[in-house]
């Protein structure tokens, strides 16, 4: 993978939302919620703190996360759409 989040900022692949609900009706496309649910695939060194110490992340690659609904930046890499999110915008691992 050619990106690297800095800071306190994490890299996050989302999960897709279920095309078919547990009744068995399928949902069209533009009906799905944005995904709230992703893996970390990548994690900054951590925050600077106010005497200039490093503060490494809780999260680490391979977490399964919940995030905000409309934290973060959408990019593309090779690709595959990835969101970059600071640390305090995941709600919880899972």
């Amino acid at each position: 993978m050619s990106i690297k989040p800095l800071a306190d900022r994490v890299l996050i692949e989302p999960i897709e939302a279920e095309t078919k609900t547990q009744g068995g009706i399928f949902i069209p496309d533009n009906a799905k919620e944005k995904p709230m649910q992703g893996i970390v695939k990548a994690v900054g060194a951590g925050r600077k703190s106010d005497k200039g110490e490093t503060i490494a992340l809780e999260l680490k690659v391979g977490d399964k996360v919940l995030y905000g609904k409309y934290s973060g930046t959408e990019v593309t890499v090779d690709g595959k759409n990835y969101l970059i999110v600071k640390e305090n915008d995941v709600l919880a691992v899972l």
